[in-house]
């Protein structure tokens, strides 16, 4: 099953209904692609599998640190939130 790693976005169920009113049941799978990210904190590229809308909020909200300082730990793979501790103590550090 195709999971994006940062926003948890995962295949969608629901029913396809025709015009005599039968229904059938159909599946969405996100666009999931492995992509390399990279982090200004770490200055470094990390592979992730990411949702092609989660690649635009990206670069909607400024870039990956960002972005995944504002995600909820909930929504996150633990790789990803291996990351955003790791870049938090980066940015602790730095100040």
């Amino acid at each position: 099953m195709a999971r994006c790693e940062l926003t948890g976005k995962g295949p969608v169920v629901s029913n396809l209904v025709s015009h005599s009113n039968i229904k059938t049941k159909s599946r969405s799978f996100p666009n999931v692609q492995y992509k390399r990210v990279y982090s200004e904190a770490l200055d470094e590229l990390i592979r992730f599998k990411v949702a092609a809308s989660s690649i635009r909020s990206m670069e909607h909200v400024g870039g990956f640190d960002k972005f995944i300082l504002k995600q909820e730990d909930k929504s996150l793979s633990l790789k990803a939130l291996e990351t955003k501790k790791r870049i938090q103590r980066r940015l602790k550090a730095k100040k």
